[in-house]
């Protein structure tokens, strides 16, 4: 069944639905005793979702959203965006691809299809997601922010009040909603906010400054020198792409990072490394991809690229850090198209002061320096989600489930093969509560 069309027609406009939280709405006291809500909302404001809500219509809410579906489960989504995957849509650069192969990036279910290259492009990659949504009748409503999310205790219930803001011709338009459901599953990802680091001087340079989630191309920035900041999959390709376009950049290396290729020997650096961990240790991984590393791609130290003292699988085991995969960058670095400088020191009106006291002009800078969680915004929970971080306090495989309906997809750091390994466990795990009469206000 389809539960939003149930609430279009039936529920959305009933405020009594819930009898424990409407009891007396004559008696707006014991209401707001009850709730916390101050009175009663008004009608068709208050919404009852019979399945989980799911926030956000990235690959991960479709996998969950998808897993539900195929068990006969029926979900909510919200997304504040105006479409699904709207990171890729509207938050990535032109010339971007799938960084592992298509094998290890599929949705629970469903194939990428058998023509796709190995390593799909952006636009294939929207593709297989709306293809994906559409297959399984995913229909967000989009346009709607979760600005809170708590759990009533009275109710045994999560209240989800969210924010709609477009335009309706030339008037900016909000509405409000409020929404109750017995299961919530966070699926907003570890990529929700930008992250722009403070450097001392921003505000003196006269240039541009864009992060990546900004950046689309590097036509605009023909000719000119390009200051990246990070050097990660991103800030490596980005450099890449303003080199074939013609543009002069530099890259900051802040701190010591892995480059790996991303084939050794034709097969998948990621896949080799997956299959090696079956049979080896991944300090022994390590040292074999570290040594292929450098037969194929040589010694990056003396390029201004130290690597870390742990291996790159240890590394990520332990801090979630990436390591970067070769797509041609390091070549261009080598023949001195890409020119490598340490961390700043400050910025300049037209140029940079880095940490080894020398100094450098450049037209634009462009901030490839990532993005967070933005969870601990709006959803009020202090033990499943760190306050820091806004990611899971369990690290993988066990943060996806915390307490009282609540779920987390998307947060372990392991890219979309992580999120639909954790999309099918939280779709099994709601089965059983459904089908054991979960639905119901009493937990």
């Amino acid at each position: 069944m389809d539960c939003w069309r149930e609430l279009e027609g039936k529920r959305v406009h009933d405020p009594f639905y819930y009898h424990k939280y409407f009891d007396d709405c004559s008696n707006h006291t014991a209401t707001k005793a009850t709730s916390g809500s101050g009175g009663c909302p008004r009608p068709g404001r208050l919404m009852q979702v019979d399945g989980p809500i799911i926030v956000g219509a990235g690959p991960s809410g479709l996998a969950v959203a998808a897993c539900l579906k195929e068990k006969g489960v029926p979900s909510l989504v919200l997304e504040r965006s105006d479409c699904v995957a709207s990171l890729w849509q509207h938050r990535t650069y032109d010339r971007l691809r799938l960084h592992l192969p298509k094998s290890f990036c599929e949705l629970p279910h469903m194939p990428f299809p058998a023509f796709f290259p190995t390593y799909p492009t952006k636009q294939q990659f929207l593709a297989y997601l709306d293809a994906y949504a559409q297959r399984f009748d995913i229909n967000p409503e989009f346009n709607q922010t979760v600005v809170a999310a708590e759990y009533d205790q009275g109710l045994g219930f999560w209240r989800v009040k969210t924010k709609r803001t477009g335009n309706e011709g030339n008037d900016a338009v909000e509405a409000a909603k409020e929404y109750l459901c017995r299961w919530l599953v966070v699926a907003t990802g570890e990529n929700a906010e930008a992250v722009v680091p403070e450097i001392e001087g921003m505000g003196e340079f006269k240039g541009p400054v864009v992060h990546t989630s900004a950046y689309k191309t590097g036509e605009v920035f023909k000719g000119k020198r390009v200051l990246v900041v990070g050097c990660g999959n991103s800030g490596m390709e980005i450099c890449l792409d303003l080199c074939n376009h013609e543009a002069r950049p530099i890259l900051v290396v802040r701190n010591s990072v892995h480059v790996l290729p991303r084939q050794i020997l034709g097969r998948s650096t990621f896949g080799l490394s997956m299959w090696l961990l079956r049979w080896l240790p991944v300090r022994t991984v390590d040292r074999l991809l570290l040594l292929a590393s450098r037969l194929a791609l040589g010694d990056t130290a003396p390029l201004g690229i130290d690597r870390p003292r742990l291996g790159p699988l240890e590394l990520k085991s332990i801090s979630g850090k990436t390591p970067v995969l070769d797509v041609g960058t390091l070549a261009k670095i080598r023949s001195g198209d890409v020119k490598v400088c340490p961390a700043i020191k400050q910025l300049l009106s037209h140029g940079a002061e880095f940490a080894n006291g020398r100094k450098g002009e450049f037209d634009a800078i462009v901030m490839a320096t990532g993005y967070r969680s933005n969870v601990p915004s709006w959803l009020k929970e202090e033990e499943f989600f760190s306050e820091k971080d806004g990611l899971p306090q369990t690290p993988f495989p066990h943060g996806w489930k915390g307490q009282r309906g609540l779920y987390a997809v998307g947060f372990t750091k392991r890219g979309i093969l992580g999120a639909s390994i954790d999309a099918r466990r939280i779709a099994i795990d709601i089965e059983q509560q459904w089908k054991a009469g979960g639905t119901k206000s009493s937990i």
